[in-house]
């Protein structure tokens, strides 16, 4: 994987190309009545109205070209077996030095999952993990400091 690359579960990525196709069409479609709305009201010189239009035309487009890069750029797998080590698209239980157990997904930020943590592998908790196995522990530095954990488990994601 590259770092162009994003790693994608099967799901996240049909999910993104549902997102896609909905912007390019339904959503395509909804801005340009608006802006036809907003012009039969005259001047659009102080037309809020037509500017707002405009500026969300503006937004979506820019989000369809994000889309349109990362399911071009992405490696869409699932994860197998991985012999209890951390890498992109597990997850993993972990305990703090509070005692306190944690289970996050470790993946980029596309692959969010409603009800679970995520810990992107470019952020500093995910970082650490990635490569750690059942039983070690790992350190990672954060704004609020240095912080320890003790992998506990590690299983592949299921959709």
């Amino acid at each position: 994987m590259t770092e162009e690359t994003t790693f994608l579960t099967p799901a996240a990525h049909a999910r993104l190309v549902e997102e896609l196709e909905t912007l390019k069409t339904d959503g395509r479609r909804e801005i340009e009545a608006r802006i036809a709305e907003a012009r039969s009201h005259g001047d659009l010189r102080e037309n809020a109205d037509y500017d707002a239009a405009k500026n969300d035309q503006g937004l979506m487009e820019a989000r369809i070209r994000h889309l349109e890069h990362l399911i071009q750029t992405a490696e869409v797998r699932g994860v197998e077996d991985t012999g209890g080590k951390v890498e992109v698209g597990t997850v993993v239980s972990f305990v703090d030095a509070d005692g306190d157990e944690t289970e996050v997904f470790v993946a980029p930020q596309e692959n969010k999952v409603p009800g679970m943590i995520l810990a992107s592998p470019t952020s500093p908790l995910g970082k650490a993990l990635l490569g750690a196995s059942v039983g070690d522990e790992v350190s990672y530095q954060a704004p609020a400091g240095t912080f320890k954990v003790r992998v506990e488990s590690v299983r592949p994601y299921e959709a």
